[in-house]
C-alpha cells in the first residue's frame, strides 16, 4: 500500500518539465533574433560584457573589509547555489576583476589583457571559479541572459554536404539524420551569420554606446561549411535572395542554450593532457577525414572542437593551474590580440572569449624565468597582457569563521556587512562528520556559536560532539593572527588590535590619565603585506576534524564533557601541530607559536563575559534605563521637557542622581545639593555625555537627531554599564560565592544556586550544558586570585572607587570585544 502524501515518478518529472520550461527559448528565425537583440542589446553581447551583466545583474551590498566599507557584488556570494562556493572576502580583488570586465566589455583596450588570479592555496581561488560557472549557468536561465547560437540543417539543398552525389546530410562522421539540426560546435555568435557591412549596421542601430555589441567575428569553420553549401546551391539556381534562401527557416534557426562547462565555459585543469593544439582547440579526426571528401582539403567536420577555446567561445576561457599549462600560455597571445586562432593551415576560427588564467605563486617563477635578459625576454609580451589580481588569505575573523564553518560542517552562508547573514544546516559526509549542526541564539555572535557534529567510530557508533562557543572563533582569530605582519605594524597597536581593525574599523583604548581614545583604520598605516602567509584554513580544517575525531581526557559524573572541544583545545592542537605540518618552515612555526598566547587571552576575556553575564543577568542595567537617563540630561541641558506617556515633563532630577549615584557609581550625596546636580555632576554630563553623544550624531548625520539613533557605547561609562560586568560585581552582588567550590559546590549554598542559574543561562544563549560547565569552571578558576584580592580590599577602594579604578582600564585595558 503507498503513502498517498509521498510524491510519485510522475510528479518528480512534472517539476523537470517545469524547471526547464523557463531555462530556454523556442528556436526563432534570425529576424526575430534581430528584433531581440534590438530590444535587449545583452542577447547580443560580446563574452566580457555577457559576463558583466551575469555579475552586476545580482547587485552590491555594503561590506566591511580591512576595517573598510566598500560595495561588493552579491554575484560573488553565489545566491543561485545558496551560497556552497561563495568567496569570502578578497572583495577588492573581485571588484579589479570587474573593472577588468568592464574595460574589456567597452572596447577600452581591455579586450586584449588576458586577467590573472594569482595566490596562495586555500585562498579561495578554486570558489571564484565554481563561482563564475554557477553564476552565468543561472544567469543564462533567465530571460535577459538568453545565450543564443545557431543551427543548421541543409537537407532539400543540393546533394548535400561531403562530396557530389553522396545525399549525406550535415554531421559529424558517416551517415547522418537527413533531418537532423547541427549546432555549431563553437556556440557561434547568430549575428557572424550576416555579411560584415550588416553586422556593423545591426550594430550601429543597437542603443548601447557604453557597450557595443559582439559584430565583428565570423561563422566558425564548421558552420561555414553549411553556409557555402547552402550559398553554392542557391546561387546556381539563381536565387535573388541569396541570403534569405541560405538563412530560411528549414536552414538555419537560432537557439538559445545554457552557459556551462563545455558550451560557453571551457577549463583547463592541470591534469588535461595533449598538444597544444589539441589542449586550445581540438584535433582532427583521421578516420572522418577519410570519410568526408573535401576536394583535397581537411573538411571542418571532422575536427572535434573539444579544446578548451572551442569549448569556451562565447563567453569565458579559465586556465586552472596555469603554472602546469605554461608551454601554452605564449601560445594564448593571439587570442587576445587578434581574437582568432589556427585549427590548420587555411583554417582559422574567430573567438569571442574572456581569458582568465589560476594559478598558485609559483607561476611567478615560471615567468621570471628569463627576467634577467630584460628586452630579451621571450615571455615580456605575455607578461604584458597579464592583469594580476591576488587573492589572499582572509584578514577578518568573521568571515574566517564562517570559512571554517563551511570546511568543518558544510554550513553555508552570505556575510552581512558586520559579518554573517543567514547560516544553513546542511549534511556533510567528510572525515567522518555526518551531520553539521550549530546552536544558534540572539545572544552569541553568529561565529562564535557552538558547533555539533555527529561523528561514526570505527565500530559503526554515531557520537555526538561540540564545538564549544568561542571555538570556531579562537580558531578563526589565531589564523587570522599568523597572517598579520608585524614588521609593519604600527607601534600603537598589538596584533590582536589589528586584527579588530579589520573586522571593525576601530579599536577603543584606555590612556594613561584613563580617559579613552579611539584608534580607526584610517589613523595608522597598516602596512601591505597582511594575508599573503599564514595557517590557511585547511589546517585549521584538519586539525579540528582530528579532533572532532576522539573524545577530550575529562570527564563528568552526568555530563559528557569528554566530547566537547574548547577553544584551550583548538588553540593547542593548531599551535601544537605545526611543527609536523610539512607546509610551514621552522621561522614560520616559530613565529605562529608565538602568537598564540595573545590570541587564548582575548579568547578567556570573551568567555569571562559570558560567565559574567550570565551571573549578573538579573542586575545587568537595560539598555531602555540608560536611554531614558541620556533623555532626561538632554532635557536638562536644553532646558526643555522630556517627552513621556503622559505628555511633556521637566526632566527628572531624581532619576538622573539615581543612575548617576546607584548605576554608574559615579559620585556620591557630597556631590549634590538635594537631587540638584553640583559643579561635577553637570561638568560630567556636559562634558561626557553630550559632548560624546552630540559628535557621535553629528558624524551620523541626515536625520533629525533621537536617542534612539545614537550609540550610547560611545560614552565610556555608559558603555560600562550596557556591556561589562566584572567580578566586583559578582561580589558586591553575591557576598557568600566561593570560585574555589565552583566545580562542586556544597549544597544550599549560594554558589550552588549562582552556579546552576548561570548554567541555564548560558544553555539558553547557545551553550550546552558540558560546554557551560567547562567554560564556567574555567573563568571561575582563574579568577579565584581576583576574588581573593577583592576580600582583602577592606575599604581600602570604595565600592565607587573600585569600580571606576577597573572601568577605566586599571586591569585589563580597553573593551576590546569581538562584538
Amino acid at each position: 500500500m503507498t503513502d498517498r502524501n509521498r510524491p510519485d515518478g510522475e510528479a518528480f518529472v512534472r517539476d523537470a518539465d517545469e524547471t526547464l520550461r523557463g531555462a530556454y527559448d523556442p528556436p526563432m528565425s534570425l529576424e526575430e533574433y534581430v528584433d531581440r537583440v534590438l530590444e535587449n542589446p545583452v542577447a547580443a553581447a560580446s563574452g566580457a560584457r555577457y559576463m558583466l551583466a551575469a555579475i552586476e545583474s545580482q547587485g552590491t551590498r555594503e561590506v566591511r573589509e580591512h576595517g573598510e566599507r566598500r560595495a561588493r557584488y552579491r554575484f560573488f556570494d553565489d545566491p543561485c547555489n545558496d551560497g556552497e562556493h561563495a568567496v569570502l572576502g578578497n572583495t577588492a580583488v573581485l571588484n579589479g576583476f570587474v573593472d577588468d570586465l568592464r574595460a574589456a566589455a567597452a572596447g577600452r583596450g581591455g579586450d586584449e589583457t588576458i586577467v590573472w588570479i594569482d595566490g596562495p592555496t586555500a585562498t579561495g581561488k578554486s570558489e571564484f571559479k565554481r563561482c563564475l560557472v554557477n553564476g552565468l549557468r543561472a544567469f543564462s536561465k533567465t530571460e535577459t541572459g538568453r545565450r543564443y547560437t545557431v543551427e543548421w540543417n541543409v537537407t532539400g539543398a543540393g546533394s548535400g554536404l561531403g562530396g557530389v552525389g553522396s545525399g549525406r546530410s550535415l554531421s559529424y562522421g558517416e551517415g547522418g539524420d537527413a533531418s537532423a539540426w547541427y549546432r555549431s560546435p563553437v556556440q557561434s555568435h547568430p549575428l557572424s551569420v550576416f555579411p560584415a557591412d550588416v553586422r556593423e549596421s545591426i550594430a550601429d542601430a543597437v542603443d548601447d554606446v557604453a557597450y557595443p555589441i559582439a559584430a565583428d567575428t565570423d561563422l566558425d569553420p564548421f558552420s561555414r561549411e553549411a553556409y557555402d553549401h547552402l550559398e553554392s546551391t542557391y546561387r546556381e539556381e539563381g536565387r535573388r535572395d541569396l541570403f534569405s534562401a541560405i538563412t530560411d527557416r528549414t536552414h538555419l534557426r537560432v537557439t538559445s542554450y545554457i552557459v556551462d562547462i563545455g558550451e560557453g565555459i571551457g577549463v583547463l585543469h592541470a591534469e588535461d593532457d595533449g598538444s597544444p593544439k589539441e589542449r586550445l582547440v581540438g584535433s582532427w579526426m583521421g578516420g572522418m577525414l577519410r570519410e568526408l571528401d573535401s576536394r583535397g582539403r581537411k573538411n571542418p567536420q571532422a575536427f572535434s572542437y573539444d579544446g578548451v577555446l572551442s569549448q569556451g567561445n562565447g563567453v569565458a576561457t579559465i586556465v586552472e593551474d596555469a603554472s602546469q599549462h605554461a608551454d601554452l600560455l605564449r601560445r594564448l597571445l593571439n587570442v587576445p590580440d587578434e581574437r582568432r586562432v589556427k585549427l590548420d593551415k587555411g583554417i582559422g576560427m574567430d573567438l569571442d572569449t574572456q581569458l582568465i588564467v589560476i594559478s598558485n605563486p609559483d607561476l611567478d617563477a615560471e615567468l621570471d624565468r628569463h627576467a634577467e635578459r630584460e628586452g630579451a625576454d621571450p615571455l615580456k609580451a605575455l607578461k604584458r597582457r597579464l592583469t594580476r589580481h591576488e587573492f589572499r588569505y582572509l584578514t577578518n575573523r568573521r568571515l574566517e569563521a564562517e570559512l571554517l564553518r563551511r570546511e568543518v560542517g558544510g554550513v553555508n552562508g552570505t556575510p552581512t556587512v558586520d559579518g554573517v547573514g543567514r547560516l544553513d544546516d546542511s549534511n556533510v559526509k567528510d572525515g567522518g562528520v555526518e551531520d553539521g549542526r550549530q546552536r544558534r541564539t540572539a545572544d552569541l555572535d553568529p561565529t562564535d556559536a557552538a558547533l555539533t557534529a555527529d561523528v561514526r567510530g570505527d565500530d559503526g557508533t554515531v557520537t555526538e560532539r561540540e564545538l564549544a562557543p568561542h571555538a570556531i572563533g579562537a580558531a578563526a582569530l589565531y589564523a587570522v593572527v599568523t597572517r598579520l605582519d608585524a614588521e609593519d605594524l604600527p607601534t600603537e597597536i598589538d596584533l590582536v588590535e589589528k586584527a579588530e581593525l579589520y573586522e571593525t574599523g576601530t579599536v577603543r583604548r584606555e590612556t594613561s590619565d584613563k580617559s579613552e581614545e579611539q584608534i580607526g583604520i584610517e589613523d595608522i598605516d597598516v602596512g601591505d603585506g597582511d594575508g599573503r602567509n599564514g595557517i590557511p584554513v585547511t589546517y585549521a580544517r584538519d586539525v579540528i576534524a582530528d579532533l572532532l575525531g576522539s573524545d577530550a581526557d575529562r570527564c563528568h559524573p552526568t555530563l559528557p564533557v569528554e566530547r566537547v572541544i574548547t577553544p584551550t583545545d583548538v588553540l593547542d592542537a593548531l599551535a601544537d601541530g605545526l611543527a609536523d605540518a610539512p607546509v610551514f618552515s621552522r621561522s614560520e612555526v616559530a613565529e605562529f607559536e608565538s602568537r598564540r598566547a595573545p590570541v587564548a587571552k582575548r579568547v578567556r576575556e570573551r568567555q569571562r563575559k559570558d560567565v559574567l553575564d550570565a551571573i549578573l543577568a538579573d542586575a545587568t542595567v537595560s539598555p531602555a534605563t540608560v536611554a531614558e537617563y541620556v533623555e532626561h540630561v538632554y532635557a536638562w541641558d536644553a532646558d526643555e521637557p522630556v517627552e513621556t506617556e503622559r505628555g511633556p515633563a521637566e526632566a527628572d532630577a531624581l532619576v538622573m542622581k539615581v543612575f548617576e549615584t546607584e548605576t554608574l557609581g559615579r559620585f556620591d550625596e557630597d556631590d549634590y545639593r538635594g537631587t540638584e546636580p553640583g559643579q561635577a555632576v553637570e561638568t560630567f554630563r556636559r562634558e561626557r555625555v553630550i559632548r560624546a553623544l552630540t559628535r557621535y550624531a553629528w558624524r551620523n548625520r541626515g536625520d533629525e537627531f533621537s536617542v534612539d539613533d545614537v550609540d550610547l557605547g560611545e560614552v565610556p561609562e555608559l558603555r560600562s554599564v550596557l556591556n561589562a560586568n566584572e567580578l566586583a560585581d559578582v561580589r558586591r552582588r553575591f557576598p557568600d560565592l566561593d570560585p574555589a567550590e565552583w566545580a562542586a559546590p556544597p549544597a544550599d549554598t549560594e554558589t550552588e544556586r549562582v552556579k546552576a542559574e548561570a548554567i541555564d543561562r548560558l544553555v539558553e544563549r547557545g551553550y550546552s550544558r558540558a560546554s557551560a560547565e567547562l567554560t564556567s569552571r574555567a573563568v571561575m578558576r582563574d579568577a579565584r586570585d581576583e576574588w581573593a584580592e577583592l576580600a582583602t580590599d577592606d575599604g581600602a577602594v570604595s565600592d565607587r572607587e573600585g569600580r571606576n579604578h577597573r572601568r577605566s582600564g586599571g586591569e585589563n585595558g580597553g573593551d576590546l570585544s569581538w562584538d
